[in-house]
C-alpha cells in the first residue's frame, strides 16, 4: 500500500513532526511550572532576626540583631517613630510603655516583636553586680573563654548556638561551629535578671600575614603598644589601656594571636587572655612588642612580645 502524499512529502512524516514539536513545548512548559512552584514554595527565604529581651527598663539598651542568610539591607522600627538601618545594634527608649519592634529585611521580609519598657526602678541596679568578663569577638572552631564577675552559687551559661544551657560554673570555655552574631546568657541564683553579652563569630582569616620591619613610624607604634602593655602590668586602669590597644591597633579584634617570650620560655595565647594575665602576674617588664599586619591593611593580626619578670633576678632575654 502506498502512503498518501502532500506536496511530495508523506502525510505521516508531517504528523510525526507536529507530535515531536508538541512534546518539546509541553516539556518546556512543565519545566517552567516546576521552577515557579519550587521557587515559591521550596526556596522561600525566611527571616532570622531577634531582640535580646522582650522586657527592659528605661536605663537598659534594647539589643537587636539579624542573621538572615544573604541579607543586604535592614530597617528596624521601634514603635515610636525612630528607625535604624544597621544589621545589629542597640537602642534606648525615652518613655516606658508597650511597643512593637519591627524589622524589614531586603524590603520584603518582615518580623515584629512585642516589647515592654518599664520605668527605671532601684531593683534593676542589683543586676549590675553580675557582669561578664571576656572577648566580644571570636573565630569559628576556636575556643572562647568568658568569666563571671560576681558572687553566686550557681552559674549557667547559654552561648546562643544550641538553644540550651551549655556550661555551668564561673568560668566558661566554648567553641562556636558557625559564624554569626550571638548573645551569651549568664544566669545565677542570686540575680533577678540574666546578664547578656553580644559576641561576633567570624570565619578564620585566610590571608597571609607579613611581618613589618620597624621603621620610624613602626617604631612609634611599637613603643606605644609597649607602653600601654606596661601600664596594664603596672596596675593602671585596665579598660582604658586595653580598649585603646584593641580599637587602635587590632581593629576591635580581641582574639589577635600573641606570641610571648618570657624568661626564656615561649607560649602563644590571645590578646585578651594575655592582658588579663598581665594584671595578675606582678612585676612584669615589657621589653619589646612587634606587630604583624594584614596585607593592605592597618590592622595588626599578631603581636610578638618579649618580657621578663622582675622576680627572676632582673635578667632579660632578648634575641
Amino acid at each position: 500500500m502506498q502512503d498518501d502524499f502532500n506536496n511530495g512529502r508523506p502525510i505521516n512524516t508531517n504528523r510525526q513532526n507536529y507530535i515531536f514539536l508538541y512534546i518539546i513545548v509541553s516539556i518546556m512548559l512543565l519545566a517552567g511550572l516546576i521552577f515557579l512552584f519550587k521557587s515559591s514554595l521550596f526556596d522561600k527565604r525566611t527571616i532570622n532576626a531577634r531582640i535580646l529581651k522582650d522586657e527592659i527598663f528605661l536605663n537598659e539598651d534594647l539589643v537587636y540583631s539579624d542573621n538572615t542568610a544573604n541579607a543586604k539591607n535592614w530597617q528596624w522600627e521601634f514603635g515610636n517613630g525612630d528607625r535604624a538601618t544597621q544589621q545589629n545594634g542597640t537602642y534606648r527608649f525615652k518613655k516606658p510603655g508597650a511597643y512593637i519592634v519591627r524589622v524589614t529585611v531586603d524590603g520584603k521580609l518582615q518580623q515584629q516583636f512585642p516589647l515592654n519598657v518599664k520605668d527605671t526602678v532601684a531593683t534593676a541596679a542589683k543586676d549590675t553586680l553580675l557582669t561578664i568578663n571576656g572577648p566580644t569577638r571570636g573565630i569559628v572552631n576556636e575556643e572562647v573563654r568568658l568569666e563571671a564577675q560576681g558572687n553566686a552559687r550557681i552559674y549557667e551559661w547559654s552561648f546562643g548556638e544550641t538553644g540550651r544551657v551549655d556550661i555551668k560554673g564561673p568560668t566558661a570555655l566554648y567553641t562556636y561551629h558557625n559564624p554569626g552574631t550571638y548573645f551569651v546568657k549568664l544566669s545565677t541564683d542570686n540575680s533577678t535578671h540574666p546578664v547578656f553579652q553580644k559576641i561576633l563569630i567570624t570565619n578564620p582569616d585566610s590571608t597571609v600575614n607579613a611581618i613589618v620591619t620597624p621603621g620610624e613610624g613602626e617604631a612609634k607604634v611599637i613603643d606605644d603598644i609597649r607602653s600601654h602593655l606596661q601600664a596594664i602590668a603596672n596596675g593602671a586602669d585596665f579598660n582604658n589601656q586595653y580598649y585603646y590597644l584593641v580599637n587602635k591597633y587590632f581593629c576591635g579584634d580581641e582574639k589577635v594571636t600573641v606570641n610571648v617570650e618570657s624568661n626564656g620560655e615561649s607560649k602563644q595565647t590571645d590578646f585578651y587572655s594575655y592582658c588579663m594575665r598581665l594584671t595578675f602576674g606582678g612585676g612584669v617588664n615589657i621589653d619589646e612588642a612587634q606587630v604583624t599586619l594584614k596585607p593592605k591593611s592597618t590592622c595588626s593580626s599578631m603581636l610578638t612580645v618579649k618580657q621578663h619578670s622582675a622576680t627572676s633576678n632582673g635578667t632579660k632575654r632578648i634575641k
